[in-house]
């Protein structure tokens, strides 16, 4: 818990003390949501969007599933969770998981292979990265399985996903294309945008932004954070409305 404190006071600290810097990203859509998770790991969903039969994937799981739990818990879909990262495998195999919760030890990453993992600087930390960011090591790493989306969908045979959550801490904006692209629908997409890793981190959250407009999706929940944001496929919500 001390870690998790830690990491969401590092996160307000940037935030508030920035207000202006978020003025980019805004609702586009109003509709009723729910949160989903705790204040250091949720997300804004539409909860009309979700039964019994959904298929949730969510990407980057750490050492916290209050996502993924009260989803099962309100909807009782099946979550797929995704995390190369060796602290949260070891955290997976430690814990008991819920039934309908299905852990895979690889991540996602524009395209299939084994890469090099940046874990991280802080070793009480645990989640690290693809990306080479300042939060990261240079030097301490690990190779680590990762999947293309695309490759991902046929190792599981789906065609079809009312959420797909990211928590990938700055890949996000090198793994949307392949997400957007790969010819499925997605009802919902939540993503933790990390751009206070990055000097040009706003423009790169524009261009995220900007690319998921294009392909039909707005932004249906924005954090007190700015960081966690919700994406909703217009054409989904038209039939809940």
């Amino acid at each position: 818990m001390k870690k998790k404190i830690k990491h969401f006071t590092r996160k307000i600290k940037y935030n508030v003390l920035n207000p202006f810097l978020f003025r980019h990203i805004k609702l586009g859509v109003k509709c009723s949501v729910k949160w989903y998770g705790n204040s250091y790991g949720g997300f804004y969903l539409i909860p009309n969007l979700l039964k019994k039969d959904s298929i949730i994937y969510s990407f980057g799981i750490g050492e916290d599933i209050s996502f993924d739990k009260d989803i099962i818990d309100v909807h009782h879909c099946h979550v797929y969770g995704f995390d190369p990262t060796p602290k949260s495998i070891d955290w997976c195999k430690k814990n008991k998981l819920p039934n309908k919760f299905h852990f895979n030890d690889f991540g996602i990453s524009d395209k299939t292979g084994i890469m090099k993992f940046h874990l991280p600087k802080n070793k009480n930390h645990v989640s690290g990265s693809l990306i080479h960011q300042k939060h990261v090591s240079v030097d301490n790493t690990v190779e680590v399985k990762m999947k293309s989306f695309r490759d991902i969908l046929s190792h599981f045979n789906h065609n079809k996903l009312a959420v797909l959550k990211m928590d990938i801490e700055g890949s996000e904006y090198n793994v949307i294309e392949g997400v957007l692209n790969a010819n499925i629908q997605i009802d919902q997409i939540a993503i933790e945008l990390h751009e206070r890793f990055f000097d040009n981190g706003k423009e790169k959250s524009i261009q995220l932004i900007t690319t998921l407009n294009n392909h039909g999706y707005e932004v249906s929940g924005i954090s007190p954070l700015y960081e966690e944001i919700s994406f909703v496929r217009k054409e989904a919500l038209s039939e809940v409305l």
